[in-house]
């Protein structure tokens, strides 16, 4: 039996949902993916499809079989492609897993850029913030804001950003503005914890060597980025955003920087995918689009909105900070 074939076969059957169409889809004649897909289950021993005069539809068996079918014939092409002349042009189905907020936020409005240069590669985007198996769930690779430690997955950093302190106007006329992080002991904070290990993160801040690790007590503390940006908007309390989630609302008059001379940690972003797994084309190309678009990319970096906000409120920033956001911008 040619096994290769035969999953080429059963994939068609699955994707098209019929005998004729999967034919007609891979130019072989009917009786013989017919006859291809039979001597495939009966070498599983298992059946892969139920067939009634009116449709075709796949067994429980046959729906965890037709995963793993894709992954192996993905990873076929893939090795094809690495040693022929469509690597310029990479192809098929790409899983890649982000954030929320960096999906909604970051990615989505910048992959118009990524499909004109990659028209053939279709992108399957899972979106959350919860922790996940890579191998097990038939992910490509993952954007992953902060440190990796999971000896499964290949780690290349692609970025970095920082974390910048906010409030609503609303909030600020109510509440006073907190000039130093110690202020912030007097003030509403919204906390936020990690989903993997449940920890609520302390506020750590920054300026010309000095260091404050703030734990911070709250009446609201959020798992989800996108949820987290609404509760700032909704006036809850201070928070702190990526800058480039914040970079958006200045403009509007919705939020206020606060205290930015004092900077959190660069915090770096990694895209990670299996390490058993052959980087193929498509993987390549949308990592290396991922490091274009986090270099160049404004929001990244605190320089501007923190120099025009400073300016604003007539408090001069000192000169070594002025160099150290400006370095960092750049």
């Amino acid at each position: 039996m040619d096994t290769i074939k035969a999953m080429q076969a059963f994939v068609g059957v699955v994707n098209t949902g019929g005998f004729t169409s999967a034919a007609e889809l891979l130019n072989m004649p009917k009786a013989t993916l017919s006859a291809s897909v039979a001597e495939l289950e009966g070498h599983l021993k298992v059946r892969l499809l139920h067939r009634t005069t009116r449709k075709v539809s796949v067994t429980a068996d046959g729906a965890a079989y037709y995963e793993r079918c894709v992954r192996i014939l993905e990873d076929l092409r893939d090795a094809e492609e690495s040693f022929s002349s469509s690597q310029a042009s990479p192809r098929g189905k790409l899983r890649v897993d982000v954030s929320t907020a960096v999906a909604s936020r970051l990615l989505i409005p910048l992959l118009p850029s990524f499909f004109e240069r990659y028209p053939d590669i279709e992108l399957e985007l899972g979106c959350s913030d919860r922790p996940l198996n890579l191998l097990s769930e038939g992910i490509d690779c993952a954007l992953r804001v902060g440190e990796v430690s999971d000896p499964s997955v290949v780690v290349r950093r692609v970025g970095t950003m920082n974390l910048v302190t906010c409030a609503t106007t609303g909030y600020l006329a109510r509440h006073g503005r907190p000039e130093h992080p110690l202020d912030l002991k007097k003030h509403t904070c919204l906390n936020y914890f990690s989903l993997r290990t449940g920890q609520v993160f302390d506020w750590e801040f920054v300026r010309n060597g000095e260091r404050i690790l703030l734990p911070v007590d709250s009446p609201l503390t959020l798992n989800d980025s996108n949820a987290y940006v609404d509760a700032c908007l909704a006036g809850l309390g201070v928070g702190r955003l990526p800058t480039y989630m914040f970079r958006q609302y200045p403009s509007c008059g919705v939020l206020e920087l606060l205290m930015c001379d004092w900077l959190s940690d660069e915090i770096p972003f990694h895209v990670v995918y299996p390490s058993n797994r052959h980087l193929s084309s498509k993987v390549r190309v949308f990592v290396d689009w991922v490091a274009e678009i986090l270099e160049h990319h404004t929001g990244m970096k605190m320089c501007h909105e923190a120099r025009a906000e400073r300016e604003k409120s007539g408090i001069k920033l000192p000169n070594k900070t002025v160099q150290l956001l400006e370095a960092q911008a750049h």
